[in-house]
């Protein structure tokens, strides 16, 4: 066993460089840290760690995930506040799925008119009676031989009531024929808006390629929209006219038709078309009043 302070001794002290003294390197490189060696994480400034951007690097957006502490716990937070909103949304959507609060089926405008059983009940006959018209008295004891006549229907998409009834002039000799008729309808469209529609309708009669033709023009005063269709009876033999009164009102549509003949050998004449719109115009206008206060019969 060597002893301290032998020349053989490896252990001994470090001899002297056989070599010489070795110069020291221009630049000489820093001593190298030891991988395995635990260091001490190096000083954050305030505001840089876990969760933030080191120096240079933009901060995130406030409120957007890693904006908060460097525990991790504000992009918890975010997501569980992202969960909370997203939870009651979904809540909230199921309500107005369930209320109808997500249909694409418009609300009906239906101004206020209501449904009756009986239109004839409602409709105004006063102008007609100022003219000397009377209803005709029914001819038989059966629902079809009675006059008016009136019915109505209440359904999912449509309500509708009409009114048929044959007039008569008064004091009539017995060998006087004629035939006198007003038709009243009215609808209320609980599905679709019939605006797009309405005019149409009633200008259309104007294309129809007949030899009478008819004569279409706006009405003020009644609706939103109101449209007369005369039939152009100019140069007939023929005592009759036919004249038709379309209203719209919101969703609630109305029409009013007045057809009439009378023989040439008749001691009495129909009314002109004009006489009979000015009849319709009054009639209707007593009629939609009173289909505004009605209710559900």
């Amino acid at each position: 066993m060597s002893i301290s302070g032998d020349p053989n001794n490896p252990y001994a002290q470090p001899q002297p460089n056989p070599y010489g003294q070795v110069p020291a390197p221009q630049n000489p490189v820093p001593p190298q840290q030891n991988p395995y060696t635990q260091q001490a994480p190096p000083a954050q400034p305030p505001g840089v760690g876990y969760g933030y951007p080191a120096p240079g690097v933009p901060a995130a957006p406030t409120g957007a995930p890693g904006a908060s502490g460097g525990s991790g716990r504000g992009a918890s937070g975010w997501l569980w506040a992202v969960g909370g909103v997203v939870a009651a949304s979904a809540i909230w959507a199921s309500l107005l799925f369930a209320t109808g609060g997500f249909s694409s089926e418009p609300s009906p405008d239906l101004a206020g008119y209501g449904y009756t059983g009986d239109l004839c009940a409602a409709t105004s006959m006063t102008p007609f009676e100022n003219a000397d018209y009377e209803t005709k008295k029914s001819t038989g004891s059966t629902s079809k031989d009675a006059n008016p006549q009136h019915s109505g229907a209440q359904q999912k998409s449509l309500d509708t009531m009409w009114c048929n009834v044959s007039l008569q002039r008064e004091n009539a000799g017995s060998s006087d024929y004629s035939s006198t008729w007003l038709y009243n309808t009215a609808t209320l469209h609980k599905k679709t808006d019939p605006t797009p529609e309405f005019a149409d309708g009633y200008r259309s009669y104007e294309k129809q390629d007949t030899s009478v033709g008819y004569k279409v023009e706006s009405v003020a005063g009644l609706g939103d929209e109101a449209y007369l269709v005369t039939r152009n009876d100019e140069g007939s033999s023929s005592n009759s006219s036919y004249v038709i009164l379309g209203v719209r009102d919101g969703w609630m549509t109305y029409q009013s038709t007045w057809s009439s003949y009378a023989s040439s050998s008749s001691s009495t004449k129909p009314p002109t078309s004009s006489e009979v719109a000015t009849m319709l115009k009054t009639s209707a206008t007593e009629t939609l009043k009173r289909l505004q206060n009605s209710g559900s019969r």
